[in-house]
């Protein structure tokens, strides 16, 4: 669970930034999408190979430019 403590004058709006920053870094809606549909295991090897070979590909086009 996620939460914050507002300071007695604090802006509402720098709150609700504070607020989604830390939302954001607690993975928690990363892990409710991963959650919602189900991948078979192939498919997600499948998906895991196709990132590597894309990173693969980036780095090293990278290393090449400079």
């Amino acid at each position: 669970m996620v939460g914050i403590t507002i300071g007695e004058n604090e802006n509402i709006d720098k709150a609700l930034k504070r607020f989604k920053k830390k939302y954001e870094r607690s993975g928690i809606l990363k892990e409710f999408k991963k959650r919602t549909f189900f991948l078979k295991p192939s498919i997600k090897k499948r998906m895991e190979r196709i990132k590597a070979a894309r990173r693969a590909h980036r780095t090293e086009t990278m290393e090449h430019r400079f």
